[in-house]
């Protein structure tokens, strides 16, 4: 599965809600809604999940939370799920080509990343 914006969330409980049909989580720009409060927040829900995952941050949504990324990354190593958290240099919405901030070689990098977690783990 994979999600935009607040898609990613999603993407994080439906890898938990159905592990076993779930191996790749593809989030792209999902802000702060990855990690929040809640007692059910996405984050704390990696645990039960069985897949692998891939979250790509816009730059202003890392400098509006910066603590966000180190977050997911500790919840991934606690839940011993792999994963892939990075920044990427583009502001959130950068993958919506025709949006103000769309940002054509980044926007290409994750859906190379993407392709490439999608051809490992669904093959």
């Amino acid at each position: 599965v994979q999600g935009y914006c607040m898609g990613g969330a999603l993407s994080f409980r439906t890898a938990a809600a159905v592990p076993d049909r779930i191996a790749a989580v593809g989030s792209f720009h999902g802000g702060n809604g990855l990690v929040t409060k809640d007692p059910d927040s996405p984050h704390l829900l990696i645990a039960k999940s069985k897949a692998t995952y891939l979250v790509c941050q816009a730059q202003n949504d890392d400098a509006q939370a910066p603590t966000v990324k180190d977050d997911l990354k500790a919840a991934f190593a606690a839940a011993k799920r792999p994963a892939t958290v990075e920044v990427y240099k583009a502001d959130h919405g950068w993958c919506v080509r025709g949006s103000a901030v769309y940002n054509e070689a980044e926007a290409e990098r994750a859906w190379s990343n993407l392709t490439a977690l999608y051809k490992a783990k669904l093959a």
